[in-house]
């Protein structure tokens, strides 16, 4: 067994150390997330094969990705709260097991509704990279927190291109069939839900985890902070009048229609508003600790953090092999091997970030510089023209996802020292506002050129580098060989209240 000095960082070769109880949860832990990915993407390397065989349009097959992610973004701050209540063991494990039933549900559906509603549901399995981050912080010191982190979000990241590369081969030269093999897919994931719940336990045996005192909203420690609270959950529920505006633009559902979902939308943020006063007024009337007090501003950075970086990764995702087919006058064969340079590069680079962040002398320098790498690639991407050599151009996109791409690993090795107990919840926020930024630069890309598309991120990640410089605060212990615990953290530890 190889055993690991306490004075030692985490290294790349320690991922190999499979008889270290840490680094086989890591494994176990980003296998399951990469399967919900797997799960989540499992429509679109087959939209062709289903379009054939259902006889649904292309539209039709539009509103169906646009169903697979809506529910994510409330979804991330949900499952991310009742992380921090139950575990995240039980938690992850619900995820594999009701996400398998919309996923064979859409597998062997026989009408288009049926196809919608399964398909709505089962965007809520994207809440599994919430659930993997907060698992990882219990197993990881907080010295190697944004390595650990960095090398499970970064591994699981790529099951929705293994899904792209492998689902079509599976669906057409071994199962023959598409709804085969995604419900396969589905029955693989709620399999491996019921070996995790035996296989892992929340950080090492005999550690004792703080628990959230309340699962339906995040605690804050001020009556400011409350309010900063609700201003920064709203547009978390607020974003999905976005894509019904969308829908509704392309005339896929009536006005009549759209009406009845902004009703439910303003339903869904005066709910999230009411519970975040009701579980956070008489904590505050009762008074909060010194020491376990936290600023609601510190997951506000990195919520925008998250925007600029895995938002806008997965908005230019969507459209760079396209621009490379215009631009350069590609093939589309071509087009989209450059084009997929951002999500292959998500492993390592995710990693790079979190590597870095554990040895730079500061957390927050660290991830500023990050930031100014994101501001300066797409600044650089927006310059990108005809005139052009093709080599300097897929040089620059490069050198600008690795930015990017390592810039989700510096943002998550902040995510631990916010505060402990409600590490599932701040992982949730940031991870929703991730989903919010491909809303909102996806949407503000039909009335751009690509161009100013490029320039309009690079803005945005310059503005977000200002709020962390001024707004963020170096984490206490961020390097330190154990997390620190609040006064009320080891109270409730003891089953106090």
């Amino acid at each position: 067994m190889t055993v690991k000095s306490d004075d030692k960082t985490m290294g790349w070769m320690d991922l190999l150390a499979f008889g270290r109880a840490e680094i086989a949860a890591l494994h176990k832990t980003w296998i399951a997330f990469f399967l919900t990915f797997y799960v989540w993407f499992n429509m679109a390397p087959l939209v062709s094969t289903i379009i054939k065989d259902t006889g649904l349009t292309l539209d039709q097959l539009k509103i169906l990705a646009i169903c697979n992610v809506a529910l994510t973004v409330p979804a991330r701050v949900l499952i991310g709260m009742l992380s921090d209540r139950i575990g995240p063991r039980k938690t992850f494990c619900l995820v594999m097991w009701a996400m398998a039933i919309p996923c064979v549900w859409f597998a062997l559906a026989t009408s288009y509704t049926e196809m919608l509603a399964s398909r709505l549901i089962l965007s809520a399995v994207g809440t599994g990279f919430v659930v993997g981050i907060h698992m990882t912080s219990l197993w990881f010191k907080p010295r190697d927190a944004g390595f650990s982190q960095g090398v499970e979000a970064g591994l699981g990241n790529w099951g929705s291109s293994l899904a792209a590369i492998t689902l079509p081969f599976l669906a057409l030269s071994i199962l023959d069939s598409w709804r085969w093999a995604i419900a396969v897919s589905g029955l693989v994931m709620f399999t491996y839900g019921i070996y995790y719940w035996f296989a892992i336990t929340d950080g090492p045996k005999g550690t004792a985890r703080p628990v959230s005192r309340k699962a339906q909203a995040i605690e804050v420690s001020s009556w400011g902070d409350m309010v900063n609270a609700i201003l920064w959950t709203i547009p978390i529920v607020g974003v999905l009048s976005l894509l019904v505006r969308t829908v509704t633009s392309k005339g896929y559902i009536t006005a009549e229609t759209a009406f009845v979902f902004y009703i439910f939308i303003v339903a869904g943020v005066l709910y999230q508003v009411l519970n975040i006063v009701k579980v956070n007024v008489p904590i505050l009337r009762k008074g909060v600790p010194e020491d376990d007090k936290y600023r609601f501003t510190q997951v506000g950075t990195l919520c925008m953090s998250y925007v600029v970086t895995f938002g806008a990764e997965l908005a230019v995702i969507s459209m760079l092999p396209f621009f490379f087919q215009k631009v350069f006058q590609l093939s589309p064969v071509m087009a989209g091997l450059f084009g997929s340079m951002f999500a292959v590069l998500n492993f390592f680079s995710r990693a790079l970030g979190g590597y870095i962040s554990d040895r730079m002398p500061t957390r927050k320098m660290a991830h500023l510089i990050y930031l100014a790498g994101v501001a300066g690639g797409f600044v650089m991407m927006s310059m990108i023209g005809p005139e052009w050599p093709l080599v300097l151009a897929v040089a620059v996109v490069m050198i600008c996802a690795m930015f990017v791409t390592g810039g989700c690993g510096t943002t998550f090795a902040l995510i631990p020292f916010v505060k402990r107990r409600i590490t599932g919840n701040v992982a949730g926020y940031a991870g929703a506002y991730g989903n919010v930024g491909a809303v909102v630069f996806t949407t503000a890309y039909t009335f751009l050129t690509d161009n100013q598309f490029f320039l309009m991120i690079g803005g945005g990640a310059a503005l977000t580098f200002v709020f962390c410089l001024l707004s963020m605060r170096e984490p206490a212990g961020a390097f330190a060989k154990e997390y620190h615990l609040s006064s009320v953290d080891r109270d409730i530890m003891a089953g106090g209240h």
